[in-house]
């Protein structure tokens, strides 16, 4: 099935692990050309392997909270490949600043886990409407459901739906989508690291898939990733302003499931 992928530049921030790493595999796998901004320098076997499918793929290492780097970065891209075509904004963390936190704390949580998206899209936007590209924004199923302790990720995870719907109607004249997925519980590196603080991490992790409906198990990272292509694709050309849960059923099943 052709995706209308092929040569395609799609930019994918916290492309280097988790979500975004396996984004910019199958990218590399269906012959788009991925373009990592990530704040880790290159994992010498990942960066090899999306090379050698992709002898055009780009690596950039930079602080997104940083204006200027990103708009370095953007200028860059542009100068090598010439146009952008898609853009996934998934860079984030889940950092546990709570309401107790205080408002400078606060802050610093959506500038960490918001901010930087409206700044990637703003640097991009022109060049999206050139190409009638993409964007597909990464937000939580902690905008549905509540986590507790996490004030600053919840809102920033909320800004990020509405932003979605925003620039979606700013942009639909235009030929450009927007669209954000939600995901639930998704084993990632920085999952497993958030589980290895817990005294007993196994039973932690089977108290927290008992509460997943569909077969009681994390969803798993390509299971995020096939969907965001989707959206990038030719096969979502008339989807904008949509938020796809990808979560087992988790935010929208009865409790009594489990």
């Amino acid at each position: 099935m052709e995706l209308g992928l092929q040569e395609k530049v799609i930019i994918v921030t916290g492309g280097g692990s988790g979500i975004g790493a396996s984004v910019v595999d199958k990218l590399s796998l269906i012959g788009a050309t991925p373009v990592i901004i990530d704040k880790s320098k290159p994992d010498d076997t990942f960066d090899e392997i999306i090379k050698k499918r992709c002898p055009r793929a780009i690596w950039k290492t930079l602080d997104l909270c940083d204006d200027q780097d990103c708009k370095n970065a953007v200028k860059d891209i542009l100068a090598k490949l010439n146009r952008i075509d898609g853009l996934v904004n998934n860079a984030g963390i889940n950092d546990a600043v709570g309401i107790s936190a205080g408002p400078n704390e606060f802050r610093k949580s959506l500038n960490r886990n918001l901010v930087h998206y409206y700044t990637m899209t703003n640097l991009c936007i022109m060049e999206l409407i050139k190409t009638k590209g993409a964007i597909v924004n990464v937000s939580s199923k902690v905008v549905l459901t509540g986590q507790s302790g996490t004030s600053g990720y919840a809102a920033a995870k909320g800004g990020i739906l509405a932003l979605t719907r925003e620039w979606a109607a700013e942009h639909s004249d235009c030929g450009l989508r927007v669209n954000a997925v939600i995901p639930g519980e998704v084993m990632t590196p920085m999952y497993e690291k958030w589980l290895e603080g817990f005294k007993t991490p196994d039973e932690k992790l089977k108290q927290i898939t008992s509460h997943i409906p569909l077969e009681k198990r994390m969803t798993k990272v390509e299971e995020l990733a096939m969907p965001i292509v989707f959206l990038l694709s030719q096969w979502a050309g008339h989807i904008t302003g949509q938020f796809l849960v990808v979560d087992g059923g988790y935010s929208h099943l009865d409790r009594a499931l489990t």
